[in-house]
């Protein structure tokens, strides 16, 4: 079987980042195996894109030819791109080089439609002792509770994933009334996609492959309580909203071990360590008691919110 060649698809919506696009191109461009093309998306930004043009010579620049936000970009994309998959990077996140070395050695498995990688913060700023690990999705990385090694999953995260080109012609493109707009909490595209995609695709699998590492940034506005706690309230508003999409059982599949085993681990581990003389312990398992209510409380009052009245 020939190895599939694969696009890279980086969106991003602003100049402020300049710093952190080029980081991310500069490791598109050290890859041990090399993308066939590297796309970048320009979130109805003409400064940015004028830019980027100038700078990046050896990369497609193309305009978000769909409505504003990350699913819009995502889907031009994947639509002005030619790989038999495509991948996707964070604008303010550098793949390790061999990035896509290791996405392509999963894809080795027929029934693999998706693969994501691990993602790993890259600090800006001290990292809060109250910043528990199973709470690090809120800085859109890879948290305590995922598997160890290559395993099956219901949805990558998006800062480090891809799919290949037939599960977007068997089930579409990411939905625009999902996916951030800006500097918005909200998310959770690629949850209800990687669930559209399987059930579109015959015993289509999604896996994670940890060995395909990126290095999200975490700037120090993500360190704060209020980002940690509006970012736990858009996650319930979210889950709601994929709920209604793809049904209550498929979009809480993965959260409900979380939920149950994860989370109490966690509150569990954090007062040990208060025990055996770590005063931030007890911050931890109180940060997860309170990401978790204020995730449940959101997504039961979003829930209720669309609920149909009788």
């Amino acid at each position: 079987m020939s190895t599939p060649s694969v696009s890279v698809v980086v969106c991003a919506y602003t100049t402020e980042r300049w710093d952190e696009i080029c980081a991310a191109v500069e490791s598109l461009r050290a890859q041990t195996s090399p993308a066939a093309e590297v796309v970048l998306v320009a979130d109805h930004a003409p400064a940015l894109l004028d830019r980027a043009r100038a700078a990046f010579p050896d990369v497609r620049c193309i305009p978000n030819e769909g409505p504003q936000g990350l699913s819009g970009a995502r889907n031009t994309g994947v639509q002005r791109s030619t790989g038999d998959v495509v991948a996707f990077l964070d604008d303010d996140a550098r793949a390790a080089p061999d990035w896509i070395e290791r996405f392509l050695d999963a894809y080795r498995d027929d029934d693999v439609i998706g693969v994501g990688g691990r993602v790993v913060p890259d600090w800006r700023a001290p990292r809060p002792a109250w910043f528990p690990d199973e709470f690090l999705w809120v800085v859109g990385c890879s948290y305590t509770g995922l598997p160890p090694g290559r395993a099956e999953i219901r949805n990558p995260i998006g800062a480090n994933m891809s799919f290949r080109r037939s599960a977007f012609d068997a089930a579409g493109g990411f939905d625009t009334a999902m996916g951030r707009l800006g500097k918005d909490a909200a998310g959770c595209e690629e949850t209800e996609f990687a669930i559209r995609a399987r059930a579109a695709v015959a015993g289509g699998r999604v896996v994670l492959e940890p060995a395909s590492v990126c290095f999200h940034a975490v700037t120090p506005q993500r360190t704060t309580r209020a980002y940690f706690r509006a970012r736990c309230r858009g996650e319930g508003r979210s889950k709601a909203i994929v709920s209604a999409l793809a049904g209550t059982e498929a979009a809480l599949s993965t959260e409900r071990t979380y939920v149950r085993r994860t989370l109490p681990a966690g509150v569990l581990r954090g007062l040990r360590a208060l025990l055996t003389g770590d005063p931030s312990g007890a911050a931890r398992a109180w940060a997860i008691v309170e990401g978790t209510v204020l995730t449940a409380g959101s997504y039961a009052l979003a829930r209720r919110r669309t609920a149909p009245r009788g």
